[in-house]
């Protein structure tokens, strides 16, 4: 589309995982164009994934999250940080709240 803007995932990443030591509620600022960049890559990759794949062990199985980002973030402090670890989220990723993704 005319206007997309490349956006550097992993720098993304690091500016959302800066808040890991931060109260809970601290907000993490990101640009609109950053936002839209991650949304349209997100998707092309879950559209290219069929739609049953196979994990290799050992791998975290994780409930609903509800979307609350600071969960997950304590899931990723128990268990440690993708890629190095490996997570199966079951679904119910966002949600309602002021918290909510």
């Amino acid at each position: 589309m005319k206007g997309e803007v490349e956006v550097n995932v992993d720098d993304i990443i690091s500016t959302l995982l800066e808040v890991r030591t931060a109260k809970p509620g601290k907000l993490v600022k990101l640009k609109e164009s950053e936002i839209l960049g991650l949304v349209r890559t997100v998707k092309t990759i879950f559209l290219e994934q069929p739609m049953l794949v196979e994990v290799s062990s050992p791998v975290k199985v994780c409930g609903d999250i509800h979307g609350q980002y600071y969960d997950m973030l304590r899931l990723f402090e128990y268990g440690g940080l993708p890629p190095e670890s490996s997570y199966l989220f079951l679904g119910d990723y966002v949600d309602r709240g002021r918290q909510g993704l």
